[in-house]
């Protein structure tokens, strides 16, 4: 028996809202074969929302990264920090700093004239 493949599949289910839209996944659903996994695809989905396009895809047909590759090629370099906003915490100190030794009005108009001779 275990031999056997099983009745249902997974499928899995995207959709375009219109032409320009690009894909979007929407569900997973369990079929028997692709042309019932399209049919029920459109009975459970597009008389819900408009698309004008859908796309049911048997879920062993989608490759994933392996737990090795989602390490390796989500890995950053070290010398990207720029790219994340924790980098620029200090500049709120820095502003801060800057606006303590700028002159204010109240300060300039407190000073004396000079009067010329």
């Amino acid at each position: 028996m275990s031999d056997e493949t099983p009745f249902y599949q997974e499928y899995e289910v995207f959709s375009k809202r219109s032409h320009k839209t690009p894909l979007q996944y929407q569900f997973s659903l369990l079929a028997p074969n692709d042309d019932m996994a399209l049919f029920m695809a459109q009975e459970n989905f597009m008389r819900r929302q408009d698309v004008v396009d859908i796309w049911v895809v048997p879920r062993q047909a989608v490759r994933s990264l392996t737990s090795e590759e989602r390490q390796k090629l989500t890995q950053r370099l070290d010398n990207k920090d720029y790219r994340t906003t924790k980098g620029y915490g200090y500049l709120r100190k820095k502003w801060r700093e800057k606006e303590q030794g700028m002159l204010d009005e109240k300060e300039i108009m407190s000073w004396k004239e000079v009067k010329k001779t």
